[in-house]
């Protein structure tokens, strides 16, 4: 499996986020510290936005703010929305395909359960697991 460079940056920009709780981000601070363009930056973040991970704020103290706890986004959820158009494949996708061996293929069936492990592990974690995210906790 290969991911987007889009994908890439976008878990890049959610865990720095998730890192700084409440903190809002501005694309031209995050395009420098990612050595991104912040045109495609603002694609990301857009993304992210219409997903409901991320609320943008305009304005004096404006930027993208994480929305809600890191602990509930799932990473493939993440990589759903992120990737969402990529198909792993040609004949993944949404257009029909002129397949010489369509019919007796048995390499899409591998390819879909494979797809579907890959996801279905990223499930398993959150953004909290891979980002340092602050221990709001006080000690006792």
């Amino acid at each position: 499996m290969r991911l987007t460079s889009f994908t890439d940056y976008g878990l890049r920009m959610l865990m720095r986020m998730a890192s700084a709780p409440g903190q809002a981000f501005s694309t031209a601070e995050l395009a420098e510290e990612f050595g991104l363009s912040r045109h495609h930056l603002t694609k990301i973040m857009q993304r992210l936005a219409q997903g409901g991970l991320v609320e943008t704020r305009r304005g004096g103290g404006g930027g993208a703010v994480l929305v809600g706890d890191p602990a509930g986004i799932r990473l493939g959820a993440v990589v759903r929305l992120l990737e969402e158009g990529q198909a792993l494949v040609a004949c993944f996708g949404p257009e029909k395909n002129a397949c010489s061996i369509e019919g007796i293929c048995r390499l899409k069936a591998r390819l879909r359960s494979a797809e579907r492990a890959f996801l279905d592990d990223l499930d398993r974690s959150t953004l909290a697991d891979i980002a340092l995210v602050p221990n709001t906790r006080s000690a006792a």
